[in-house]
């Protein structure tokens, strides 16, 4: 699809073209079912104690376990961080196709997609921006110096990013019983994804992002308020509430294989709207590339013994031009039972 001026863009249609819709095993069902409450929202700000341990920390473990996502509030993030950074991601996004095509630097510190392709050749209902975020003081040279803050003020969230995966890391080695500091050294906010989902006029027809898990140990996502994120559970597409200056946190592959499978990587995917826009920021928090992923070693016994091989990080996933691609699935790296 060629890239047109900012007055006519792609999604400026009243209809879907025939390149957005999806197969009908993969096209969005149900998508009049009320936004579910049954995503757990845990408030980071409490310390009650619940069977010995604080609240944050039993809700976090029982969320894991169940769903895979859980979104946290009062979680330390200061608001005008959050609003500043959606301010430039729309700003970006609302830059004139040529001149963000123009802006990607040749040595690919960051990339910018306006209707990329799935796997079956059908164009995804979105515009994505990604980059490196580690080394942060090296990557950050390397990112879009259009809207003029968009470094000062992306360099700013990933800081904050950094402190609260932290935190989040640490009450998740509490509740699986690993000893303090288990992730740290040994995990990195590597990577920043950022989506823009315009209105499209039959969300039934077409995806913003196709059902998959995540490669990384956890991924926090903020999407300001707006609704869109489904999670698949017990077989079923559950939509994942908006809530006000929220973060979603989710599992990744190699934190389900640091647990043993205690906790569960789960599908999720994204559906449009006909009205509203979704602007998304979604950061993964990663091993470092060496670091050789297994499951901890005080999980594993007689009576439950490894689920998963032990693989370098680097060996799971492979850096091509969309920073960190899958190349191995979680069903791959599960030992066979038979």
């Amino acid at each position: 699809m060629g890239m047109e001026d900012k007055d006519s863009r792609w999604f400026d249609v009243d209809f879907v073209p025939d390149d957005y819709i999806f197969s009908q095993e993969d096209r969005p069902q149900n998508l009049d079912v009320p936004v579910s409450d049954s995503i757990p929202v845990i408030d980071l700000g409490k310390s009650m104690a619940v069977n010995g341990r604080i609240q944050p920390v039993e809700a976090i473990l029982t969320a894991s376990k169940e769903f895979g996502f859980f979104q946290v509030i009062n979680h330390g993030v200061p608001e005008k961080i959050t609003a500043d950074a959606m301010d430039v991601f729309k700003e970006f996004f609302d830059l004139p196709s040529k001149e963000t095509i123009e802006y990607v630097p040749r040595t690919k510190g960051w990339i910018y997609t306006s209707t990329d392709n799935t796997k079956v050749g059908v164009h995804l209902w979105r515009e994505n921006v990604k980059h490196l975020c580690h080394p942060l003081e090296e990557c950050v040279q390397l990112w879009p110096n259009k809207p003029a803050r968009y470094q000062e003020v992306i360099a700013a969230y990933i800081l904050e990013i950094q402190k609260l995966s932290s935190r989040i890391l640490e009450m998740i080695c509490e509740g699986l019983g690993l000893e303090p500091g288990y992730f740290k050294g040994t995990s990195e906010v590597q990577l920043l994804s950022s989506n823009f989902y315009p209105p499209c006029p039959d969300p039934s027809l077409t995806l913003g992002i196709l059902s998959h898990q995540d490669p990384s140990l956890i991924t926090l996502v903020y999407q300001g308020n707006s609704p869109g994120l489904q999670v698949l559970k017990d077989g079923h597409w559950i939509n994942v509430g908006a809530v006000p200056n929220a973060f979603v946190v989710n599992i990744g592959n190699q934190l389900e294989i640091i647990s043993n499978g205690k906790f569960r990587s789960m599908d999720h995917r994204v559906v449009t709207s006909p009205h509203e826009t979704r602007i998304s920021i979604a950061t993964f928090v990663n091993p470092s590339l060496d670091c050789i992923v297994e499951p901890a070693k005080v999980l594993v016994n007689e009576s439950e013994p490894s689920r998963y091989q032990a693989r370098r990080y680097k060996d799971y996933v492979h850096r091509n031009k969309a920073f960190g691609d899958h190349t191995v699935t979680i069903q791959n790296a599960m030992i066979s039972e038979s």
